[in-house]
């Protein structure tokens, strides 16, 4: 026994004697310290990032180890370790260069997909806000009520709806509005200039300790711009007398910080024959600071506001009948308005190489107004079935993580944790349901109150990391705090609840080589229902959960080549939500989903790349028996794709398609919502100095397709009885659009 205690303490002492390090600066060639650099050990699998200095530390080197840096939009370099830079400080200087695939690097990251994913963001312009979650592989969109709601989401076999089974952010700033006019979990990015997005985090499935409420289907992170190397003036004119004007300006450019300031504008009449009137107008404003040493702060102010009429859903029977066409409306006094106003500020502090803190903090004022008609007279044959949602809210939060990490004796061993506390509180007033007509009269008010909801949260997440294991344990505590007046009871009477829910998530990584990674995840995610249902005591639950699981791969066969694929499951023990719309709850009761995801991006040369995602799922209601269990417009097959060409000559551009197969409109899929394949294109051509003229066509080959449609029942004026059938918004025709702009 002694002489195996005497082996021991002999090999940890060698352990640390033979054991080496390397630390240093990356630095872009104007010696700019560069944020998010990997820096991975060819012959360990170990890797870390350089922090907002541009530092960056490595442990379990050895004479010999071959490092790749990397970092998209540089060259990648490649440094083989000699004698004398080990325990030494080695400084690297990376070179601009266009972005491109062999330029990330596979490591054992939780979500490592998003870097490929950003390939294609940096190399296809974005269109819209709401387009760029198209890049998200099998996440779909569409718009059913005017061009100023926000989308409807589906992803995993969900109809998310406009929100409720998915976390989105930009910069820290949530999307989602939590018990909304409309229906739980309403995410309307239409605050968010395109041209300002600089990069996507995403994730699906619910696995993630920092990421709460709605995350079930999985979370998107929007993050947008710091700074702007040029300015910019755009122009794009159309069809359907559509105008949208995009400027962006320096307002200062120093050493260590710099202002800009951004603004939208857009003017359009829509596809319909009854004219959309349609105008939005976004600005922001941001000042970022960065010392370059251990500190960085960018404060944030924007304004959105947004008006339209809209044309509403239309019955099947209305256009086969020749009563309207395609783009006319039963109901053409639909339409809304809203606003939203920001502030917010991000700070990282680097304590030392070891420990760091991000804080974030954020002000919104929200306002939101719609007008809606789905069953045109079913209910009130006289004045017809318009309804108005309408809300104003304050939104306050804040959020600061501590991240540590340490060095182990067993150089061959890398640990850190994320510990996390926040919290989240919304005030929302006279949050209105009502019966009107022609939006100028309220018949009745169905529901009318104020809504406060708190959500505080800790959470806490470690890595693990071997030579080729990665283990990610994660634990996240969620308390909220409903409180609810309705001004249309007998006697005034605050109404209050509130809960607590523990999510657990573990994921793991094996990483066999610099070009293969498998991974497993495991977790529990949720999301809260509307504050009127929780403190009416009506039974539901406040915070239903869901199980997930997924195992997948992801393959690098060569430098331009990615490709990708995961098996997965995930349960939801509750699935309802409270309907703005009539002011009722409609539970479902258990439900599983499960479904294989497929992609690849493939670079074929430095300017053509060509990606495609594939993706199928079966979700079925559990409680329910079989060919009556389908779960409504969740779709089973979907697929995202297209072809980039980058920088070719003068020329640019991408030809992308989205597919959605037919799929149940109701629970025994006696209505079917049809599915379609839809093709856009955009042109860009660069010319004189710093000018460049576009052409962006919405459906290329004019198919006729419908893009959000209900299985709903109606009647129209003229009907003695209700029919349910699919009623639908239609998709797009061919949209034409000529853009001009000039950086200086």
């Amino acid at each position: 026994m002694k002489r195996i205690l005497i082996c021991t303490v002999f090999m940890a002492l060698c352990a640390n004697i033979f054991a080496h390090e390397i630390n240093g600066k990356i630095t872009d060639e104007k010696k700019i310290p560069i944020e998010g650099v990997n820096v991975y050990n060819q012959n360990t699998g170990g890797f870390t990032d350089s922090n907002v200095a541009g530092y960056y530390e490595l442990d379990d080197i050895s004479v010999g180890d071959v490092l790749i840096i990397s970092g998209l939009g540089y060259e990648k370099q490649k440094i083989t370790i000699s004698e004398d830079q080990l325990d030494a400080t080695v400084n690297i200087t990376l070179i601009e260069s266009s972005v491109s695939l062999d330029q990330v690097v596979l490591v054992s990251k939780v979500n490592a997909l998003t870097e490929y994913v950003n390939v294609d963001i940096k190399t296809n312009p974005i269109k819209s806000a709401q387009e760029i979650l198209r890049k998200v592989p099998g996440l779909i969109i569409g718009q059913h009520a005017g061009g100023g709601k926000a989308k409807q989401i589906f992803l995993r076999g969900f109809d998310i709806d406009h929100g409720t089974d998915i976390s989105i952010s930009t910069d820290g700033l949530p999307v989602n509005m939590v018990s909304h006019a409309h229906g739980q979990g309403y995410a309307d990015m239409h605050f968010i200039i395109p041209e300002t997005i600089d990069n996507i985090d995403f994730g699906k499935g619910p696995y993630y300790a920092n990421v709460g409420n709605f995350n079930t289907a999985g979370y998107v992170e929007l993050n947008t711009k710091k700074k702007i190397d040029d300015n910019l003036v755009k122009l794009e004119v159309g069809q359907f007398n559509t105008i949208r004007n995009v400027n962006m300006f320096k307002i200062s450019d120093t050493e260590y910080s710099n202002t800009f300031i951004a603004s939208e504008l857009v003017l359009t009449d829509g596809v319909f024959n009854s004219p959309q009137n349609f105008n939005r107008f976004n600005i922001l404003g941001r000042y970022n600071f960065n010392n370059f040493e251990d500190e960085e702060l960018t404060l944030s102010i924007s304004h959105f506001q947004s008006r339209w009429d809209a044309s509403g859903q239309i019955p099947t029977r209305a256009v086969e009948q020749g009563i309207i066409g395609r783009f006319g409306a039963i109901d053409d006094t639909e339409g809304g308005n809203t606003s939203r106003s920001n502030i917010w500020v991000n700070h990282k502090k680097q304590l030392d190489e070891h420990q760091s803190i991000k804080s974030k903090a954020y002000l919104s004022r929200y306002g939101f107004e719609l007008y809606s008609n789905f069953t045109f007279f079913l209910e009130d044959p006289v004045n017809g079935d318009q309804i108005k949602q309408k809300e104003s809210r304050l939104i306050a939060g804040a959020e600061s993580v501590y991240t540590r990490n340490f060095h182990l004796d067993n150089h061959d061993m890398q640990f850190d944790f994320d510990a996390g506390l926040g919290f989240r509180y919304d005030d929302n007033n006279d949050v209105e349901l009502s019966k009107t007509r022609n939006r100028r009269e309220t018949l009745e008010r169905i529901a009318f109150g104020d809504i406060d909801e708190l959500n505080g949260y800790a959470f806490l997440s470690a890595n693990l990391k071997t030579k080729k294991w990665k283990f990610n344990p994660g634990l996240r505590l969620d308390y909220f705090k409903f409180n609810h007046v309705d001004f249309l009871a007998d006697s005034f009477k605050t109404l209050s609840e509130d809960d607590i829910i523990v999510s657990p998530k573990f994921n793991t990584i094996f990483t066999a080589s610099e070009n293969l990674q498998l991974f497993g995840k495991l977790g529990y995610g949720f999301h809260s229902n509307d504050a009127r249902v929780v403190t009416a005591n009506t039974g539901e639950q406040t915070l239903p959960s869901a199980f997930g699981a997924d195992l997948g791969t992801i393959w690098k066969p060569a430098d331009r080549l990615v490709i990708n694929a995961a098996v997965w499951s995930l349960f939801l023990e509750q699935e309802f939500v409270y309907v703005g719309d009539a002011g009722i709850v409609e539970p479902s009761g258990e439900t599983q989903r499960y479904g294989v995801d497929f992609g690849f991006r493939y670079q074929i040369n430095d300017w053509l790349f060509i990606n495609s995602d594939i993706n199928y799922t079966v979700a079925r209601s559990i409680e329910e028996p079989d060919g009556q269990d389908f779960i409504p417009l969740a779709p089973d097959l979907t697929s995202v794709g297209g072809i980039t060409v980058k920088d070719l000559g003068k020329f640019s551009g991408s030809l992308n398609y989205r597919y959605v197969d037919d799929r149940p409109a109701n629970e025994d899929d006696s209505i079917v919502a049809e599915g379609y394949l839809v093709t856009d294109l955009n042109l860009n051509y660069n010319f004189a100095k710093n000018w460049s003229f576009g052409l962006i066509v919405e459906n290329l080959f004019d198919v006729e397709w419908n893009e959000t449609q209900f299985a709903t029942e109606t009647r129209l004026f003229n009907e003695t009885d209700p029919v349910e059938e699919i009623t639908f918004t239609p998709g797009t025709p061919f949209f034409a659009r000529a853009v001009l702009s000039v950086r200086f």
